[in-house]
C-alpha cells in the first residue's frame, strides 16, 4: 500500500513538473494586433522572436525584426539579429546587431506591451501547439548531383513556426545583411504542408497565394519538397536550429 502511495504521489510531483514546464514562457506562441490596416504579428518560439509589420489588405510588407529573447518579470529583453528597417537605412550594424532592446510587457488574456514602439494590446494566435513549433533551419538540398549538405553559417535561412503561424527569413547574423522574408499561416496534415501567404518581402504580388508541398518528419528532420513560389521544383532538409 505505502508504495502505490509513493507512485501516486510521484506522478503527481512529475504532472505538476510538466504543468510548471509549460508555463515558464507566458509569451510562448503568436500574437496579433492590428490598427487600420497595418497588422503585425510576433511569433515568441523556443527562446527565439520574430515581429513584422505588413499589410495584408494592400499587399505590403513593412518591416520585421527579430532574435533571441529572455525575460526578467515583467520586462522583455530581446538581443537583435535581424531588422529590415536596418538594414535598409544602412545603420551601423554596431549600434543594433547583437544589441539587446527591453521592453514592458503583461500576460493575461491578452498581451500588452510596447514591442511595437506604442503601449498596444495583441491578442494571441495559438500557444505554439503542434510538432512543427519551433524554428528550423536549412541543412540540405537536393541538386543535380545529389544531396547538398549546408552547415550552419553566419548566413542563414530559418524558418520560424508557431503552433499556426510561419515565417522564413535569409539574414546574415554577423554582417546585418537581410536577402528576404516571407510568411502567413500554415497547415501540416497528411503529409501536406501548406503556407498561405500574407506577407512577402521580394514580391507583394505573392501575397494571397497558398503553396502545398509534401512534407514528412524523420529521425527529427522536416523532409520538404514541392514547388517553390518561383515554380521551381525543390526538395530541402530542415533540422531544428541549434547554435
Amino acid at each position: 500500500m505505502k508504495r502505490h502511495a509513493l507512485l501516486f504521489l510521484l506522478a503527481i510531483c512529475v504532472f505538476g513538473l510538466n504543468i510548471q514546464a509549460r508555463q515558464t514562457d507566458p509569451l510562448a506562441g503568436s500574437w496579433h494586433t492590428q490598427q487600420g490596416d497595418i497588422e503585425q504579428t510576433a511569433v515568441f518560439v523556443n527562446g527565439y522572436l520574430s515581429h513584422s509589420t505588413y499589410d495584408v489588405k494592400n499587399k505590403k510588407f513593412i518591416a520585421t525584426r527579430g532574435g533571441t529573447y529572455t525575460t526578467d518579470g515583467n520586462k522583455l529583453i530581446v538581443t537583435w539579429q535581424y531588422d529590415t528597417e536596418n538594414a535598409a537605412n544602412k545603420t551601423p550594424i554596431e549600434n543594433w546587431l547583437g544589441q539587446s532592446s527591453t521592453f514592458d510587457y503583461q500576460v493575461a488574456n491578452t498581451l500588452t506591451t510596447n514591442l511595437s514602439g506604442t503601449n498596444a494590446t495583441w491578442n494571441r494566435i495559438d500557444s505554439n501547439e503542434g510538432s512543427m513549433a519551433g524554428v528550423w533551419r536549412i541543412s540540405g538540398r537536393k541538386q543535380e548531383d545529389g544531396m547538398s549538405q549546408m552547415p550552419l553559417r553566419d548566413r542563414r535561412t530559418l524558418k520560424i513556426l508557431s503552433g499556426k503561424r510561419f515565417q522564413w527569413v535569409a539574414i546574415n547574423i554577423k554582417t546585418g545583411e537581410f536577402s528576404g522574408t516571407g510568411g502567413g499561416t500554415y497547415t501540416f496534415e497528411n503529409g501536406k504542408y501548406t503556407e498561405n501567404i500574407e506577407f512577402f518581402s521580394r514580391d507583394n504580388d505573392r501575397v494571397g497565394a497558398s503553396l502545398t508541398f509534401d512534407g514528412k518528419i524523420e529521425n527529427g528532420q522536416w523532409h520538404h519538397s514541392g514547388l517553390s513560389s518561383a515554380g521551381a521544383p525543390i526538395y530541402e532538409i530542415w533540422g531544428k536550429l541549434e547554435e
